[in-house]
């Protein structure tokens, strides 16, 4: 299966919200009309060892039977075709060279027990920025950095939607924020790596967005509606891949060890689909494209709209 694509116009200037002037609670996004502009799914919590609550099966059923209807709901377009479209079908991130390496220190995500979760995401969506924007410049890419909302807890909506019962964390596409919650097992009394690799993840889907890469799946997914999932998934685990990207450019800062990546690469194989819907990838097929994207440290590795429909199950 081949997405092609055509250069991304330039992205418009965010929207803000009236709310803004908010400084006592997390305020809600922009709301948004239109179906298309639910939060992506989001990163499914991990089911790891270190995560204290499993998940329900039910409740991941739910969720996936949302993104079919979801996705159901759009109309169809036909993508044109032609040579100079087939050319361009490795996409928007091809020949653009590896990530320059870049100094990122981790803090800790608490301090004398008291959770820094805040400060923690916003030193290392700092790096984020100072990574991406420099990649994007020397390219000669449009950046814009993506909005944050941070929430002490899960509200009623987000985005002018329900809440994603089962989503870590999350992008809203309609006004390009990222949406982190400060509790939930994704990020509360760990030690390993896998906030980092969700908050790059999701981070990821913002950069899918300002190259056009949203824009072709959007067209994609009402032309094929037979393989809707299957498109989804290519999507998701192209965001696997360029957070890998991200941790394997600040690496050799995170103060980290090979037994913390190790332990990474478990905990992203254990946030893999289970077998009633498959929205983001199988475990070994998670692992498989954030180690691919962390190797080598270079976007152009993550083309998972031309890899082989074993490599996006």
């Amino acid at each position: 299966m081949r997405l092609t694509f055509q250069p991304a116009a330039p992205p418009a200037p965010p929207v803000r919200s009236t709310d803004d002037t908010s400084t006592q609670h997390p305020v809600q996004p922009p709301l948004a009309g239109h179906l298309l502009h639910q939060p992506d799914t989001g990163e499914p919590r991990a089911r790891h060892p270190l995560a204290r609550r499993p998940l329900a099966g039910g409740t991941r059923r739910a969720a996936g039977r949302a993104v079919v209807a979801l996705l159901a709901a759009v109309g169809l377009v036909t993508l044109a075709s032609g040579a100079a479209e087939a050319a361009a079908s490795k996409g928007p991130f091809a020949g653009t060279g590896r990530l320059t390496v870049t100094s990122c220190p981790e803090p800790s995500l608490s301090y004398g027990g008291i959770p820094r979760t805040r400060e923690y995401l916003t030193a290392m969506l700092k790096c984020l920025d100072k990574s991406w924007s420099a990649h994007f410049a020397r390219n000669g890419l449009a950046f814009r950095k993506p909005e944050v909302r941070f929430y002490e807890a899960p509200e009623r909506t987000v985005c002018g939607v329900p809440w994603p019962t089962d989503a870590a964390a999350f992008y809203c596409t309609n006004r390009g924020t990222l949406v982190f919650p400060l509790t939930g097992d994704w990020i509360e009394k760990r030690t390993d790596l896998y906030p980092l690799k969700v908050a790059a993840h999701e981070y990821g889907h913002h950069l899918q967005s300002l190259v056009g890469l949203r824009r072709h799946y959007e067209s994609r997914i009402r032309a094929d509606r037979a393989h809707q999932a299957e498109l989804g998934r290519r999507y998701e685990l192209q965001a696997d891949c360029l957070s890998g990207v991200f941790l394997g450019g600040v690496r050799h800062s995170l103060s980290r060890t090979a037994g913390d990546w190790n332990a990474l690469l478990e905990a992203t194989r254990a946030s893999g689909d289970d077998a009633d819907y498959r929205s983001h990838g199988k475990g070994a097929n998670r692992a498989y494209w954030l180690k691919r994207g962390y190797q080598a440290v270079s976007p152009s590795a993550c083309d998972t709209w031309t890899a082989p429909r074993s490599r996006v199950a």
